[in-house]
């Protein structure tokens, strides 16, 4: 009797898990680019991650991975209290110790999402950057109101956590005599306010991969400040030229991001200067004016990367 031949297996693809508690229009592209390339994405919240320590194996246990997954894409890290974020980062800490590329790694979140610690990794490398006070003593951060005002110069108050443009107050000598509360749950976070080279507020969004700047755009704000989009600023299409190019790139490099999106200014002189730069950008709105796939981008990065990168094969 001939034995039949069995069939071949169908072996799975490689899944990257896709940390996000919204994966829209964002989720969406990049597990599209993934599928092009073979590999699948998979949804994943952080606040559904646990530690098991009580067997052999790797520890870690993400919702929809009977092992590790093969790399993991941040889009997303829930806000909560200092403990809640600090287990978030935890496990994206514990993913790389065990092997697994993570993009951007907990490391870089930390360092970006921070705006003290952007400002003062910037300055001290030299790159171009607003001056900024970082202060716990409210009547220290009163003398530094005070002493930038009587200079001439305007205050920014940011969350120290923050994005989109939210809880920002604009401090000048005829509104703000005094320093309003924090907005950073007791530190004040002070940038010092730089006027624009246009009539219009404006400024650039520069997307780096791969410690390389891919294109940009120019965001303005058809009122007020602001130049955010989710407060309400256009995006249109824009050079990258060489000196916004080298600023993003630098700032990216000096927070030792995978990818990011570098905020820039010019002021009334033409000096560029990185405002901030974040670590899970959005692109949506530069992906409508830069006629670049930037999902694609991403996504050929992540997997030149991890096809680099030594992995621990779980155990049990």
């Amino acid at each position: 009797m001939t034995a039949r031949p069995r069939p071949a297996r169908t072996r799975a693809a490689p899944a990257v898990a896709i940390f996000t508690d919204d994966p829209g229009w964002h989720g969406a592209r990049l597990c599209a680019a993934l599928a092009e390339r073979g590999w699948e994405g998979r949804y994943v919240s952080l606040k559904a991650c646990h530690f098991d320590l009580s067997a052999t194996g790797p520890g870690l246990h993400l919702p929809g991975f009977d092992a590790l997954p093969d790399a993991a894409f941040v889009r997303g890290v829930p806000g909560g209290t200092l403990e809640e974020v600090v287990y978030y980062l935890d496990v994206l800490h514990a993913l790389r110790r065990l092997g697994v590329l993570v993009y951007n790694d907990g490391g870089a979140i930390e360092r970006s999402v921070d705006k003290g610690m952007t400002s003062f990794l910037l300055h001290t490398a030299g790159v171009p950057t607003p001056p900024a006070w970082v202060v716990r003593d409210p009547d220290e951060a009163g003398r530094v109101l005070a002493r930038e005002l009587a200079a001439g110069h305007e205050l920014v108050l940011k969350p120290l956590f923050g994005s989109q443009g939210e809880g920002l107050t604009r401090l000048s000598g005829k509104d703000h005599a005094t320093l309003p509360l924090p907005v950073g749950n007791g530190i004040h976070y002070l940038q010092r306010f730089i006027p624009g080279d246009t009539a219009q507020a404006q400024d650039f969004r520069v997307f780096v991969i791969g410690a390389r700047a891919v294109t940009a755009m120019r965001r303005s704000a058809p009122t007020g400040w602001i130049t955010n989009v989710a407060q309400g600023a256009t995006c249109h299409p824009a050079d990258l030229t060489p000196d916004l190019r080298d600023l993003a790139e630098a700032a990216a490099r000096t927070l030792e991001m995978a990818y990011a999106g570098v905020d820039i200014l010019r002021d009334a002189a033409g000096r560029a200067w990185v405002i901030e730069v974040n670590g899970v950008p959005a692109w949506k709105g530069l992906q409508q004016v830069c006629g670049f796939d930037l999902a694609a981008a991403l996504v050929a990065d992540l997997l030149r990367r991890h096809r680099g990168a030594p992995r621990m094969e779980a155990v049990g």
